[in-house]
């Protein structure tokens, strides 16, 4: 007490400081008295409130628990007092054994009694029941059933209760109402035939489906008493539970199975698209039913039956076994494409599960897949294999067949622009379209898949065409007769080199979400352009076939005293020209250039052969100056088939070697030579000399010594644009024949 006192001395004399800290607050002294004095009397009535109340809580806890005192004590006599009335009553209750067995018997006679009019009309009450179940008037049949199932069962629950040993008894009553398990039996077919056809009867006779599910629910609820009572007395009925509601939903899932398994009306040896037509009658069956269901059946069942969802997942689990039934035959190609379709689009779309008025009540997403997706896999590997296989097929066929309009007598088609044409590209292509076209039916990424292997297939086959084009020149060479359209023809092989190309990026653009180059691109371009490049080298080759003789005439004497030689070579250049503008470009543009080359180098192959060796400068002079008449022909002819394009370099070779001839100083013929070279570094050594040869006044000296500088002062060839002499060989001949020249 004496520390607290202190604790408040100080906590006081500190407050008091801290009001007393200024010289001007000592004239409020008086006023600080006062505020104290009434926060302590404040504080004093606030202690004596609460110590008032706390001496009130404990008087009346006082209280009460002396009264639950006084209750605890008359509960205890009470409790004695019944204690000892049980005691002296023990002996009483021993003594009322005989009144408990009667009122037991009482009770069995009274259910006899009660029972006792349907017991002796049981046999009457049978009849009428079979009579019902036959009329098909359910309920009332029920009713009457109901009503002899009760008496039987009271009657076997009474004899149980008072002597459970006694079977005699027990098969006395159960073999007179023996016939009620067989009307059950009855009612219960009948109940289970109009499940079976509950598609038709809730749109006929909605009242009779409603019927069967009130006595099946009617029969649900004395399952359920039944059981009950037996886990109290250990007594059930003969035939229970029936479980009639389990059995109903077994009816209906065998039902449905059987409308899936019943969709299938034809085969494949009767129908080559039954798959395509039993998908289409299992969809609409499905369909039709499950709107059936909403709008109809749901109203016959109570609501906690989940109608609905019930069937679809019926529907859904029939459907399922069905398709896997069917992926596990031996499908063809467009028959697993049919099915894979219908699997992963069909089913989910607006056209059947997702359809508007089914889309209300559930989410098709929640349901599993029809397929598993290992199943799947394995389809779409099977389709690839079949596919592989016979798109090797298909375009083998097509291949064949257009050999064989390579031999006809007619020429090929045109296009709307007046190019030659051959329909396999058409025929190839659509046959990628169709499959592509079936592929997207499925997903993107088996579409993308499908597309990269008809690339692969077709790498191969233009490998294959390559060869067929090369074997078709080699057959015309034995007989150039024959084919008697084989330009026309080849020229369509080269144009469906072009088809292909721009065909292969269609499908790529339509059908790639990316238009990356796959590694079958660079493969397939190089074989086109091989084929095609092949294809313009024939025609070639056939072109100067036909100029052999001409060109052989080329610096001969024949050709110096006046030979139509090079005017045949252009009008029969032209003529094939006049074909060869049904190529399309670039390979009609490739072609002319390389023909322009060819002429000039054959022209030169002429001079290099030494056919001529002139002996005077008239004859010089007069072989120069034809020369340089025909280069200009070969100008005006080459401008003419390239539309005005520069064609004069290569023809201006032939006019460089004609001023070498031309030149009548043989001192200055070095100086000719070395522009002949500067203008065409890829000339050699053999070509001067063969030059030299045919010129015919070269000394020997003056060959050596032209060839000794040149050889000195030889330019590059590096950088040069196009090469004329480095394909042009000089015959031995020609080189041997120089040594004899007289100096």
């Amino acid at each position: 007490m004496e520390e607290t006192n202190r604790e408040a001395v100080a906590t006081a004399v500190q407050r008091v400081a801290g009001m007393l800290q200024r010289s001007d607050q000592l004239d409020k002294v008086e006023q600080y008295r006062r505020r104290e004095a009434r926060k302590k009397a404040s504080v004093e009535a606030r202690l004596k409130a609460a110590i008032q109340s706390q001496l009130d809580g404990v008087r009346t806890g006082l209280s009460q628990l002396h009264n639950a005192l006084g209750d605890v004590k008359d509960i205890q006599n009470s409790l004695a007092d019944v204690s000892k009335d049980w005691r002296q009553s023990i002996n009483t209750i021993e003594n009322l054994k005989d009144v408990k067995d009667a009122v037991v018997q009482h009770s069995q006679l009274a259910s006899a009694v009660e029972n006792l009019k349907n017991i002796f009309s049981v046999p009457e009450i049978v009849a009428d029941t079979q009579v019902l179940i036959e009329q098909a008037e359910l309920l009332e049949a029920h009713r009457k059933l109901m009503d002899l199932e009760c008496s039987r069962d009271d009657l076997m629950y009474e004899q149980y209760r008072m002597d459970s040993k006694n079977t005699h008894d027990m098969n006395l009553i159960r073999n007179y109402f023996g016939q009620v398990q067989g009307l059950s039996d009855d009612l219960a077919k009948q109940l289970w035939m109009v499940l079976q056809r509950a598609m038709g009867t809730v749109r006929r006779d909605p009242t009779m489906l409603v019927s069967v599910v009130r006595i099946i629910e009617r029969e649900e609820k004395i399952d359920r008493r039944m059981l009950d009572r037996k886990k109290q007395t250990g007594f059930i009925p003969p035939g229970r539970p029936k479980s009639w509601k389990e059995k109903m939903f077994e009816v209906l899932e065998g039902t449905v199975t059987t409308r899936i398994e019943g969709s299938q009306s034809v085969t494949r040896e009767a129908d080559k698209m039954w798959m395509v037509r039993l998908l289409e009658i299992t969809r609409k069956y499905v369909l039709d039913d499950l709107i059936v269901v909403k709008n109809l059946m749901v109203q016959c069942f109570p609501p906690h039956y989940n109608t609905l969802d019930r069937f679809l997942k019926l529907y859904h689990n029939a459907v399922s076994m069905r398709v896997q039934e069917l992926a596990a035959e031996d499908l063809e190609a467009n028959e697993i494409v049919s099915l894979l379709t219908w699997v992963l689009n069909t089913y989910k779309s607006v056209e059947m599960m997702g359809h508007p008025e089914l889309l209300t009540e559930y989410d098709i997403n929640l349901m599993g897949p029809l397929l598993p997706q290992e199943v799947v896999e394995a389809l779409l590997s099977k389709y690839v294999q079949t596919f592989t296989s016979n798109i090797t097929g298909w375009l083998r066929k097509a291949l064949e067949t257009d050999k064989k309009d390579w031999f006809k007598e007619t020429e090929p088609e045109a296009d709307q622009d007046g190019y030659y044409q051959t329909t396999l590209p058409a025929i190839v292509f659509q046959m990628f379209e169709q499959n592509l076209q079936v592929a997207a039916q499925i997903d993107e990424t088996f579409k993308e898949k499908v597309l990269k292997l008809c690339l692969k297939q077709m790498n191969s086959f233009l490998i294959r065409y390559r060869e067929e084009v090369i074997a078709y020149k080699e057959d015309h060479l034995k007989d150039r007769q024959l084919p008697q359209c084989y330009v026309q023809y080849m020229i369509a092989i080269i144009n469906n080199c072009h088809t292909f190309k721009e065909s292969i990026s269609s499908l790529k653009r339509k059908y790639l979400k990316s238009m990356e180059q796959t590694q079958n691109d660079a493969a397939i371009e190089k074989t086109l352009n091989d084929v095609a490049k092949d294809g313009c080298q024939f025609l070639l080759d056939e072109v100067f076939l036909d100029l052999e003789q001409h060109l052989n005439e080329l610096l001969t004497r024949k050709w110096l005293t006046g030979s139509h030689a090079v005017d045949t070579i252009c009008v029969t250049v032209e003529d094939y020209f006049n074909d060869f503008a049904k190529i399309k470009k670039p390979f009609n543009t490739e072609m002319t250039s390389e023909a322009h080359r060819r002429v000039v180098v054959e022209y030169i192959k002429a001079v290099m052969q030494k056919r001529i060796s002139f002996k005077n400068a008239d004859e010089r002079r007069e072989g120069a100056e034809r020369m340089i008449k025909e280069a200009e022909q070969f100008k005006f002819l080459f401008r003419k088939l390239t539309a005005g394009e520069e064609t004069d370099r290569l023809c201006d070779a032939i006019a460089a070697i004609a001023e070498v001839f031309k030149l009548t100083d043989p001192s200055l013929l070095y100086l000719e030579v070395s522009t002949l070279v500067s203008k065409y570094p890829d000339i050699r050594e053999e070509h001067i000399v063969a030059l030299l040869a045919v010129r015919g006044d070269a000394s020997r000296d003056m060959r050596q010594m032209i060839i000794e500088t040149l050889n000195q002062n030889k330019p590059s060839s590096a950088g040069f644009i196009q090469p004329i002499f480095k394909d042009i060989t000089v015959p031995t001949l020609s080189w041997a024949l120089f040594h004899w020249i007289p100096p």
